[in-house]
């Protein structure tokens, strides 16, 4: 029975961890290259920028926002997962983020500002 108890913590615990602390996504496509190649397993830290419930669009807390040079995962107008190197903040509150690799990247060129509401984190490791 103490088995069965410490898998059940174990389960939850990973999963409470991935919902609000950190997350694991697969990078797609090209435009981070050479940064970040397609396929690689990024580290997401969805505390960087403040707390959010999941599945929910705004922060409850927000305590800081990307700056340039920081490489976000946050959803675009779209709703698609995207993967991005801030560049700055632009007018009205929202933020410019570009792929590295210009030439292969769908990115605020493209769709314009990106809100804080869409961040989901900061990439920490990969």
């Amino acid at each position: 029975m103490n088995v069965i108890k410490a898998v059940i913590l174990a389960i939850s615990t990973a999963f409470i961890l991935k919902l609000f602390v950190f997350d694991f996504i697969i990078a797609q496509g090209h435009s981070m290259e050479p940064a970040i190649k397609d396929g690689t397993v990024l580290i997401v830290n969805r505390l960087s920028y403040g707390i959010r419930l999941p599945f929910v669009k705004e922060f409850i807390i927000n305590w800081a926002i990307p700056k340039p040079g920081e490489v976000v995962v946050f959803y675009t107008p779209d709703g698609e997962l995207a993967v991005k190197r801030c560049v700055m903040l632009t007018e009205f509150g929202g933020l410019h983020f570009e792929g590295d690799n210009g030439n292969a990247s769908y990115d605020s060129r493209s769709y314009g500002p990106v809100y804080v509401s869409s961040i989901v984190g900061k990439v920490i490791g990969h």
